[in-house]
């Protein structure tokens, strides 16, 4: 799973191994207990350092750096919804900011740009939504996604009702001079 999440597999291993150990763990005993190296298990505790997945704790009586994850499974997918975001989508953001402000050579570059832009605007407009659904606490958050095909049902609804959906009503025109409505 580790890998869909964009870290690879021997980092999603200490992971795990950290997250259900319930418990801080050293580096040593990591490497023991998934017979990986001591370089290995260096590696992917810095790798998930950076990712802010794990914190480094010292405990009383132990010189050891312990590791341990976040006890809330809501807190780890927000990390790494803001870390995909920051290392993957912002940077893709810039670069269409970029390629947007260059001034199209010809037609073609301009119909290109036409692409881009409105590749820009979705991943801006997926982007706040994230940032909102961010936001949420967490029974919010759960309320939201158990809505699933509801929310679709929802939008189907407002969009039929003439006051709330797509299908406005006409604005009333001013009366003739012989005071009928002209429709």
């Amino acid at each position: 799973m580790g890998s869909r999440w964009g870290i690879n597999r021997t980092v999603g291993q200490i992971y795990a191994l950290l997250y259900i150990s319930g418990r801080p763990l050293p580096a040593d005993e990591i490497a023991e207990a998934l017979n990986f190296s001591r370089s290995n298990v260096s590696m992917g505790l810095k790798e998930l350092q950076s990712w802010r997945l794990v914190k480094l704790q010292h405990l009383a009586g132990d010189r050891r750096e312990h590791f341990s994850t976040p006890d809330d499974v809501w807190q780890i997918v927000r990390i790494l919804a803001e870390e995909r975001r920051r290392r993957e989508i912002d940077p893709t953001l810039s670069v269409l900011r970029d390629l947007l402000l260059m001034k199209p050579g010809n037609e073609d570059e301009r119909e290109i740009q036409g692409r881009l832009a409105e590749m820009h605007d979705l991943i801006e407009l997926l982007t706040r939504w994230s940032e909102d659904v961010q936001k949420l606490e967490t029974q919010q958050l759960t309320q939201l996604l158990r809505l699933g095909g509801g929310i679709i049902r929802l939008l189907d609804l407002k969009n039929s009702l003439p006051l709330l959906g797509s299908k406005r009503r006409k604005t009333p025109q001013p009366a003739t001079e012989d005071g009928l409505d002209e429709d």
